[in-house]
């Protein structure tokens, strides 16, 4: 693997009186595929959401590709950044959700041109270029002049993935790409990811689905309660499991 791409630096998460995110560490190389797993409620999706500063951690430090995520650091102080300094951070961390969260209003070709004019100030016929190239890509090139609301789900989540390709992310994350999909339409959407990370795309993927981290994932997560109990590869954590809790957990859904 290459150099750090993803540096996650004892994040603390707290809503209320519950800790979401007691202390987590992470390191994530260039071109690394990381999957991470964990019951329901364990922390994983806010995990994803500080990393891009969609929360704020209230402790810990987000790094990707050697920049602080969300502040400035002037010696030993953290000054947080603007709104619009976030955001143009944020183009170099991409974010499928699982829920689409397409433009109801705009075409798929739309959808995707959208955030690199908007963002990046790539002119619109690059954009469009580029967008039709990426929906090629996901095997959508006949849907770029559709509506949202006329695609299945996961054609709606292939397009989403493509939306996030088109801003060229250092880093991918992926919150439960699948969760909110038919079952027979969940394959259709793990073969784009598999073709993303045979191309070498730093990823962070949390989902339910074990049998795509053994095929896929180079390092495998625990996470339960909001800390990491155990990680490393997929032969490793899913099929000789150290801690009692990964092993529970693994007991009920493999």
């Amino acid at each position: 693997m290459g150099e750090v791409m993803v540096d996650v630096l004892g994040v603390h998460k707290r809503f209320g009186d519950n800790e979401v995110l007691r202390g987590v560490d992470l390191q994530v190389s260039a071109g690394e595929v990381v999957v991470v797993l964990g019951p329901s409620g364990s922390g994983k999706s806010t995990l994803l959401r500080t990393i891009n500063h969609l929360e704020r951690a209230d402790r810990g430090l987000v790094r990707v590709d050697g920049d602080l995520i969300g502040y400035r650091q002037r010696g030993d102080k953290l000054y947080e950044l603007r709104e619009r300094e976030v955001l143009r951070q944020r183009t170099n961390i991409g974010f499928v959700f699982q829920n689409f969260n397409l433009f109801p209003h705009l075409t798929v070709v739309e959808n995707i041109v959208e955030a690199p004019v908007s963002a990046r100030r790539k002119p619109v016929a690059e954009a469009r270029a580029q967008a039709r190239r990426l929906l090629e890509r996901v095997g959508l090139s006949d849907k770029e002049s559709a509506y949202p609301r006329h695609l299945s789900g996961g054609q709606q989540q292939r397009v989403a993935i493509a939306r996030a390709l088109a801003l060229e992310p250092k880093v991918l994350l992926f919150d439960e790409p699948t969760s909110a999909l038919d079952p027979e339409l969940v394959g259709e959407v793990l073969d784009v990811i598999k073709d993303l990370a045979r191309g070498g795309t730093t990823m962070i993927v949390v989902t339910h689905e074990i049998g795509f981290a053994r095929e896929v994932a180079d390092t495998v997560v625990f996470m339960d309660d909001g800390v990491v109990v155990e990680q490393g590869p997929p032969s490793q954590v899913l099929d000789h499991p150290q801690h009692a809790r990964t092993r529970a957990f693994l007991s009920k859904v493999l």
